[in-house]
C-alpha cells in the first residue's frame, strides 16, 4: 500500500532533482510557469479502432464540437489522432490520417484553440503545422527528425514520447527496470538535443505510460510501473523542461467505474510534479487539479 513514508523515502533521496528549474513557455499565446500552473490536454480521437468510447467523433462536426467542449471544460489544448494506438487497432495511411484530420484542425486553431496532433507521419505533422497545430504529439522514432524540422519551421512545439521501437504501433517489450527514469532519462537527452539542435524550443516530455507494450499486458505489472513512473517523473526535471503524461485506465480495477481512472491517476502524476496532463475527462481531472492546488 503507498503511504507518506514511501513518497517522503522518495522525495527525500532525489531531492534535488525536485528543486530543477523547468522551462516555461506559451501556449496558444499564453504564458505558463508550469510550476504555478498545470496545463491540461483533451483527447479527440477520430479512430473507431480508440476504445474510450466518449472521445471518439466519427465526423468532422462531432469531433470540431467535442474539441470546443473540452476547451470550454478547461483544457489548453487539444490533442486529435486519427490512427489508434492499440496493437489490433486498423493501421491509417498518411494520406487518410491528412484528410480526416484537415477540417478538424483547421477549424479549431482559427478558432483560437491550441490543438496538438498526435502522429509518426512526418507528411501528417508537416501538413497539419500548415493548417495551424501549434504542437505534435509525437509517437514514433524513425522519422523523428524530420518532424523536429518541420516543428522548427513552423515555430510550434513537439511533446517527445518514449517509444521502445519504430513508433507506437511498432514496439517491442519495455524495460520494466526498477527505476523507472534511468529506462527513459537517455532518450530523452537524445531526442532533446536533437529537437533543441533543429530550433524546437517548446518541449515536454511524456513517458508513455498509455502505450501498449507485449510486456505490460498483466494489470497488476502494468499499474505498478504506471504509479511508480508517475511518482518518480520529477527527477526529469533535470532534463530541463516541463513532464507530459498519458493518464491511463487500469481497467481491471475500475472495471464499471472505469472514467474515474482517469482522475485518479491524476493525483499520482500531480504528487510526480506533472506539468502537461492528457485526458479524456477534461472537467474531472481539472476539478481534482483546482482542489490540489487550493
Amino acid at each position: 500500500m503507498l503511504d507518506l513514508q514511501e513518497l517522503a523515502e522518495l522525495f527525500e533521496a532525489h531531492k534535488a532533482d525536485a528543486q530543477q528549474p523547468i522551462k516555461s513557455f506559451e501556449i496558444g499565446g499564453e504564458p505558463f510557469d508550469f510550476d504555478q500552473q498545470a496545463a491540461v490536454m483533451g483527447v479527440v480521437n477520430l479512430s473507431p479502432g480508440s476504445w474510450y468510447r466518449e472521445s471518439v467523433c466519427l465526423s468532422p462536426e462531432s469531433a470540431i464540437q467535442r474539441g470546443f467542449v473540452l476547451f470550454a471544460q478547461g483544457a489548453h489544448i487539444i490533442d486529435v489522432g486519427a490512427e489508434s494506438t492499440l496493437a489490433d487497432a486498423e493501421r491509417v495511411p498518411a494520406q487518410s490520417q491528412i484528410e480526416q484530420l484537415d477540417p478538424i484542425v483547421t477549424e479549431l486553431s482559427k478558432a483560437g484553440v491550441p490543438v496538438s496532433v498526435e502522429t509518426y507521419e512526418p507528411s501528417v505533422a508537416e501538413t497539419m503545422l500548415e493548417r495551424g497545430a501549434e504542437f505534435i504529439n509525437l509517437t514514433g522514432t524513425e522519422h523523428a527528425d524530420a518532424i523536429y524540422d518541420a516543428v522548427a519551421a513552423h515555430d510550434a512545439g513537439v511533446i517527445i514520447c518514449h517509444i521502445a521501437g519504430a513508433n507506437v504501433r511498432e514496439v517491442h517489450e519495455l524495460n520494466l527496470s526498477e527505476n523507472p527514469i534511468s529506462a527513459v532519462f537517455d532518450y530523452f537527452e537524445k531526442q532533446i538535443e536533437s529537437a533543441t539542435s533543429s530550433g524546437v524550443e517548446r518541449i515536454f516530455v511524456d513517458p508513455g505510460l498509455g502505450f501498449y507494450y507485449p510486456n505490460l499486458q498483466d494489470g497488476q505489472i502494468r499499474v505498478r510501473h504506471q504509479i511508480q513512473t508517475f511518482l518518480n517523473s520529477f527527477r526529469l526535471r533535470k532534463l530541463g523542461f516541463p513532464i507530459c503524461h498519458a493518464l491511463p485506465h487500469a481497467f481491471e480495477y475500475f472495471k464499471d467505474e472505469v472514467r474515474s481512472a482517469e482522475p485518479f491517476f491524476a493525483v499520482l502524476a500531480a504528487l510526480g510534479k506533472t506539468n502537461l496532463f492528457r485526458t479524456h475527462e477534461v472537467s474531472r481531472v481539472r476539478a481534482i487539479l483546482d482542489v490540489l492546488q487550493a
